[in-house]
């Protein structure tokens, strides 16, 4: 089993970004696993009796435990060693989450091991950073991070939404001079009813369907524009929009 690791991982060079990329998703895969579905199996193998042990994912996305290369300097960059002795020593969830980091770390240096030997410019380095960077880190999957980031974003795109809207209504109430229908305002009707127990958080005053409100991601609570000095085209820049008190929240020291 010594050894066996570095030859398996050597067996072939990529020398383009898109096959370094290839290369880094196949090891990815392969400790993914690892970490996940062969948890138990992986579990086993890291015993602390035994001498200093590597996780190694390959190309194929397979992944072992073995000992690490004899080769000095060896031919890959190698992994974290001794990954075993601390497994006994921590919660498992943690010890998991330890290997994984250094997993993400060790993907990163083979793929750039690759980018350097074959001569990437600036350009082919960026490229295959940024392709990296799409893809869920080790640490992210094992964690459960990329789930929350997912959801995270579903939420913000769900406030930005609404707060387009009310973007929408302010500059229909703002411009319009003729009256509106009697469609329209059974459907302002319905609006004010749906939200008439909403209240801004600044000022306490209820919704108003023609006034701008914008709504703070990190507490969902409602607020009218002027009260937090918002306007409407400069809610359309604002990606993650804070009210004050939640910035304030922030800017403290622990």
């Amino acid at each position: 089993m010594e050894g066996a690791a570095a030859t398996a991982a050597g067996q072939y060079n990529p020398r383009t970004v898109e096959e370094v990329f290839k290369d880094f998703k196949g090891r990815r895969g392969g400790l993914v696993k690892a970490l996940t579905t062969d948890v138990e199996e992986f579990y086993r193998q890291c015993d602390p009796e035994k001498e200093n042990l590597c996780l190694y994912g390959f190309p194929s996305e397979q992944w072992e435990v073995s000992l690490p290369a004899e080769e000095v300097p060896p031919e890959l960059p190698e992994p974290a060693l001794g990954i075993n002795f601390a497994r006994d020593g921590m919660q498992e969830k943690d010890w998991l989450s330890l290997v994984a980091v250094h997993s993400d770390a060790w993907l990163l240096s083979v793929a750039f091991y690759f980018g350097a030997r074959f001569g990437f410019d600036k350009a082919d380095r960026k490229r295959l950073f940024n392709m990296i960077n799409d893809v869920p880190t080790v640490y992210e999957v094992v964690t459960g991070a990329d789930k929350k980031q997912a959801k995270s974003v579903a939420n913000h795109n769900s406030n930005k939404s609404k707060s387009n809207s009310k973007v929408q209504r302010e500059s229909q109430g703002k411009y319009s001079k003729a009256p509106q229908p009697k469609d329209e305002d059974e459907g302002v009707d319905e609006e004010e009813e749906e939200h008439g127990e909403t209240l801004c958080g600044a000022c306490g005053e209820n919704y108003a369907s023609d006034e701008f409100w914008i709504c703070c991601d990190i507490c969902e609570k409602w607020f009218h524009g002027k009260c937090v000095k918002i306007t409407p085209a400069r809610a359309e820049h604002i990606k993650q929009y804070k009210c004050p008190s939640c910035s304030n929240k922030r800017a403290r020291p622990a």
